[in-house]
């Protein structure tokens, strides 16, 4: 109890610059005190005293903000920061280094009873900030789910994933592990390149377009260099401009 204690100090400490003492987050982080009240609601539920089990993790929930269901695993090291309005379902399962943020749900999308129904986070899993992950699939080591996404499909080791539905920007190819370091911890799942998928898709298929609109341009200026001439409405007809759409677009 008191290793997990000593280790969950640490890893808050090293995870939120805004923290500068251990005694002010044992005192004043309602993250670190609904894990402590998960801690006593676990082991009564794995003794089959379910109701005691649920009443500990309501007292919890009243004084944190953050219900976490007494039967959820939560690993060694997990970071709930600010907390309020966090819900972690019946069957999700929170692996070691995980950091979760305000307002994120790990929920189920089954309604039936002893089914895996919430999600699984691997080993440094950041969640950002309003993010829901819905469904009993998992998310693997090291991934990052973007604020206010809706994840209702897998996620590989390394990705990032945002949107709505979430959609998987790319791997992370380093060794995934322990996001506890300032070096590899991606604060509300934001890293360097965020830009949605589609929206880089969009991108590609304008420039594409513009770039087959330079050639027809050229093609029609050298017909009409030999002589060829064209329909002469055919430039009043051309209404694209790549730019313009490019700016919709972001």
């Amino acid at each position: 109890m008191f290793e997990h204690l000593r280790e969950d100090l640490t890893s808050v400490c090293e995870r939120d610059p805004a923290a500068r003492s251990a005694w002010e987050v044992l005192t004043c982080y309602p993250g670190l005190h609904a894990l402590i009240f998960h801690r006593f609601a676990h082991a009564a539920w794995q003794r089959r005293l379910y109701w005691l089990g649920r009443f500990i993790s309501q007292i919890g929930r009243f004084f944190t903000g953050v219900e976490i269901h007494p039967a959820a695993v939560i690993g060694r090291r997990v970071f709930i920061d600010h907390g309020m309005g966090v819900v972690i379902g019946e069957t999700a399962v929170v692996g070691d280094d995980c950091t979760i943020y305000q307002g994120v749900t790990l929920g189920g999308t089954k309604l039936y009873r002893n089914t895996k129904r919430h999600p699984t986070l691997g080993r440094g899993v950041v969640v950002g900030a309003g993010a829901q992950v819905l469904g009993g699939f998992e998310v693997g080591d090291g991934a990052r789910i973007g604020s206010n996404a809706v994840v209702v499909k897998p996620v590989p080791a390394g990705a990032t994933a945002v949107g709505n539905p979430a959609r998987i920007l790319g791997l992370d190819h380093d060794e995934p592990g322990r996001s506890g370091g300032q070096s590899d911890f991606s604060a509300y799942g934001v890293t360097g390149d965020m830009a949605d998928p589609l929206a880089r898709a969009l991108h590609g298929l304008l420039d594409h377009a513009a770039d087959t609109d330079r050639r027809f341009q050229s093609l029609v200026e050298r017909l009409a260099a030999a002589g060829i001439v064209l329909d002469p409405d055919m430039a009043a007809k051309d209404g694209f401009d790549a730019g313009e759409l490019s700016k919709m677009v972001d």
